[in-house]
């Protein structure tokens, strides 16, 4: 017998008939003798409703004619975590119809103890006291996902994709043998189907290349909930609810790269289009500046990722290059312009129309020449490189948005993506 926990997105809960297939694979599970928790999203397009309600009232003008602001993020948390607290519910019902017992669970009941940022709140710390031995007196616990209770008692929610997060660390604190989140693709696929058809599902990967991967903009697993079960070898499986009860659905399995049985160099090819960069001319060549650039963006709440220095035609200044996420892109200018004279350039440019392209692996740890073959690939299709970072798995690259379809075509090929992975084999 293990214990599992099962999470399901909103587009697998987005309606009744989708709760009562849910209910069918929770079913499957618990009739196998397992112990099961269930996480679940806000029905599909929910929590967007929500959000635009309360964007509705935060634009009326308070008393003194100023927005609200700051002011209502308490609140806000309280009804966009209403939407999970329906779905608990519902699916909870549909399981008792079939004869099995179950009940939902709030984040407050549990408890999951949030730090007070509303709604990008980070866990604590998860009780599990009470829900613990109420799994093994064989109920099945539905838990809405995405929110927990602060210190003051009052409900957090814990950012968009929160529930993934909520699912890994409810699995850790009920030491889960696994956690499969379940979504509407049948697994962690090379890149992107819609852009290379011949992508192929892995049957597994190590932590740290989803981890890598989820960052670079693959949209299946959130990068907190990713973090998280590697930081406790908690194995993940991603596969689809799509799936009927009693159905073949092998997924992926994310996990320690001992575990892994493929043997590739390169994983996966990811891409993001939230990106943008920025350049600014004839920054003062001397030791601090790009400090000083970096300090000005953390002031104005901007990550800064990518980052290249290029010496001007003058000794004594420099050409700097960085990007930002493409919603942080106006903020970031308005920065630089209150900073320039403190910080000292003599002109910025900004370019939205980008796309980073990243290939991703534990391989190139232990091969050479990763870099040639990429560099080669996209050279033979004239794609101009215009920004280069790298990690001990990883390079990223920045080009112009006009060819990231054929850049992901070339790099999925160039590294045989399309093709079976060797499987380890262990000396006798």
């Amino acid at each position: 017998m293990a214990r599992i926990v099962m999470k399901f997105g909103g587009t697998s809960v987005a309606n009744l008939e989708r709760i009562r297939h849910v209910a069918s694979l929770v079913e499957e599970e618990a009739k196998g003798g397992n112990e099961v928790a269930v996480v679940v999203s806000a029905m599909s397009g929910e929590t967007n409703r929500l959000v635009a309600l309360v964007d509705e009232l935060d634009a009326d003008a308070g008393p003194d004619g100023k927005k609200w602001g700051d002011a209502i993020e308490d609140e806000y948390d309280s009804i966009v975590a209403s939407g999970e607290q329906v779905t608990s519910g519902l699916l909870a019902i549909a399981l008792r119809r079939r004869g099995l017992r179950a009940r939902s669970w709030l984040g407050w009941q549990i408890p999951l103890r949030t730090d007070m940022a509303h709604s990008m709140a980070r866990i604590a710390e998860i009780e599990s006291s009470a829900i613990g031995p109420s799994l093994a007196d064989g109920n099945i616990a539905v838990v809405a996902g995405f929110q927990g209770v602060n210190e003051q008692r009052r409900i957090s929610t814990l950012g968009r994709g929160g529930s993934d997060t909520s699912a890994v660390a409810l699995a850790v604190a009920l030491k889960a043998d696994r956690c499969d989140i379940y979504t509407d693709v049948d697994g962690i696929y090379t890149t992107d189907p819609r852009i290379a058809k011949d992508a192929r599902r892995l049957n597994n990967i190590a932590f740290e290349e989803m981890l890598e991967l989820a960052s670079l903009g693959a949209k299946v697993l959130q990068t907190r909930s990713v973090e998280l079960a590697m930081n406790y070898n908690l194995p993940i499986r991603v596969l689809t609810s799509m799936a009927r009860a009693g159905e073949e659905n092998p997924g992926t399995l994310v996990c320690h790269e001992d575990e892994t049985m493929e043997e590739r160099v390169v994983s996966g090819v990811a891409y993001s289009r939230d990106e943008a960069q920025i350049t600014l001319l004839r920054l003062k060549d001397q030791p601090g500046m790009v400090a000083k650039v970096c300090k000005a963006m953390a002031e104005a709440n901007v990550i800064v990722d990518m980052i290249v220095q290029g010496i001007s035609k003058s000794d004594s200044a420099a050409n700097l290059t960085y990007t930002v996420g493409k919603r942080d892109l106006e903020k970031a200018l308005a920065a630089l312009e209150k900073s320039k004279d403190s910080i000292g350039f003599e002109g910025v440019k900004s370019d939205s129309d980008v796309t980073k392209v990243s290939v991703v692996g534990i391989g190139m740890r232990s091969h050479t020449g990763v870099a040639q073959t990429m560099f080669e690939a996209l050279a033979k299709r004239n794609i101009n490189v215009k920004v280069i970072a790298t990690s001990e798995i990883k390079i990223s690259v920045l080009i112009d948005a006009e060819y990231t379809e054929l850049a992901v075509r070339a790099l999925h090929s160039a590294f045989e993506l399309d093709q079976a992975a060797k499987l380890k084999v262990s000396a006798p």
